[in-house]
């Protein structure tokens, strides 16, 4: 196993001014592997000025002492010395180019925050090894990103301390939330819900197509769609399911369900229309890749741009599992789409005896029974992840739903469309701004309150 360096850590000489208070904002969970993050354009990131931090390889173990390089942000042009809160972005599983320019930074402007943003370990520029084997990747979970986060409070709070001349002071001011879901079927259901009656069965009849034209001419129907790389038959299902399913996710139904219905009621193609809007929007304007469903590349060890689909594969396969697995009835994607096809897929591509432990995780972290106080939970009702979020209101735990025809995954932040970037997060091409607006004054009164709180205790509750 390729060592990291070895060099005694320090922590980087870049600090903020005051860290008095963190807050995370949940809006789902874990989002597949697309391209939604790789943004461009000087509008659509608040800072993209990478600093390091020296990250411990192995939080568990007493005698490895291993450590490599961290990614994170910092915007301090809002920040409100020396009392002003800071929020923490935990940048998910992708490449963390910088901190966008979506709602975060409204919120900051407003509350005087500060806005730090990690990269989770192995993706992007903070991997620790040049070959990403399965061996390699044993470092990779979410109980060590969870204590990457805890490493980075404490150092930077130390070096806070130190700089304010002051004894030591402690906040606990982040939580992280992870419900694992072994066969995931209210994904697919979810599509079916956001497409509506004639959008699903225009889906529904177009699979059926490409499963009669795969058993007759697979190599023919595969060329449609740019995809004749797709050799295994369970990929190129997946593909085409994704590409679906990104149009819900991502606030663009009708880019989707417009021609698709249009072509059913005019007679013509479905799988030529289909595989219009895959090739158009999202191959196209999307930005996703074929090679994202290779099997083949999947096994590729090296570090590189393309690296964020194996290291998401190999948390789904050891940790949350996830399965986007066809439901028994009346499904969206192909049935072919199965619990069987993960598992291979699991030990194809990563080797034998790897597998989810869905119940382990969910033990670890509590499930849906989150031992934790003051997180918000913030869900699009057209997002197929919000049925892996809490939908359920506690007091001090409350969650809400953004309801609209374009509201998906992540849309208290970025607006509508979620993909690509809306600047500051505008709702105003939200079918419904006016369910965005109300979310996020309720969010707003939340922070209001938690923060009056924190100060009349010293900021010493948990965020």
């Amino acid at each position: 196993m390729e060592a990291p360096s070895v060099k005694p850590p320090s922590w980087p000489t870049v600090v903020l001014f005051v860290l008095s208070m963190l807050l995370s904002i949940s809006n789902g969970l874990m989002p597949p592997v697309v391209m939604l993050n790789k943004l461009s354009g000087s509008t659509n990131y608040l800072t993209t000025n990478q600093l390091w931090f020296n990250q411990t390889l192995d939080h568990f173990s007493p005698y490895d002492h291993r450590w490599f390089d961290q990614r994170y942000y910092e915007l301090l042009d809002h920040f409100r010395s020396p009392d002003g809160p800071i929020f923490l972005r935990i940048c998910g599983e992708y490449t963390c180019d910088g901190i966008p320019n979506d709602y975060l930074g409204v919120l900051a402007k407003k509350f005087g925050a500060a806005v730090v943003s990690l990269e989770h370990r192995y993706y992007g520029k903070s991997s620790p090894f040049i070959s990403l084997s399965t061996e390699n990747l044993k470092y990779l979970s979410s109980k060590q990103a969870l204590f990457d986060l805890a490493i980075f409070r404490q150092r930077y709070q130390e070096s806070l301390n130190l700089k304010l001349k002051r004894g030591d002071a402690e906040n606990t001011w982040f939580v992280f939330v992870v419900q694992a879901i072994y066969n995931f079927t209210e994904f697919d259901q979810q599509i079916g819900v956001s497409a509506g009656p004639e959008c699903k069965a225009a889906l529904q009849e177009t699979t059926q197509l490409v499963e009669q034209r795969l058993a007759s001419n697979a190599k023919a129907v595969k060329t449609m769609f740019d995809a004749a790389e797709l050799e295994i038959e369970g990929d190129f299902l997946y593909f085409l399911a994704d590409a679906a399913v990104t149009a819900f996710q991502y606030g663009n139904p009708d880019k989707l369900c417009t021609p698709l219905v249009e072509a059913k009621n005019a007679g013509e193609d479905l799988v030529d229309a289909y595989a219009k809007f895959v090739k158009e929007y999202y191959l196209g304007s999307f930005g996703a890749s074929v090679q994202t469903y290779n099997q083949k590349r999947l096994k590729n060890t090296a570090v590189t741009d393309q690296s964020t689909d194996r290291l998401w594969w190999f948390q789904v396969c050891t940790e949350v599992a996830f399965f986007q697995v066809a439901p028994a009835n009346d499904s969206i994607r192909s049935s072919k789409v199965d619990t069987s096809y993960h598992l291979d897929l699991c030990k194809n591509v990563f080797g034998e005896g790897i597998y989810p432990d869905v119940d382990s995780t969910n033990i670890y972290y509590g499930g849906t029974k989150i031992a934790g106080s003051k997180i918000v939970f913030t869900n699009g009702s057209q997002d197929p992840w919000r049925h892996a979020s809490k939908q359920t209101s506690s007091p001090d735990m409350p969650s809400y739903l953004i309801t609209c025809h374009n509201c998906g995954h992540g849309t208290d932040l970025r607006g509508c469309p979620q993909s690509p970037l809306t600047p500051e997060g505008d709702a105003q091409n939200c079918s419904s701004p006016d369910a965005v607006h109300k979310v996020r004054q309720q969010v707003i009164e939340k922070i209001d309150l938690w923060l009056s709180e924190c100060q009349s205790v010293g900021w010493r509750s948990s965020m």
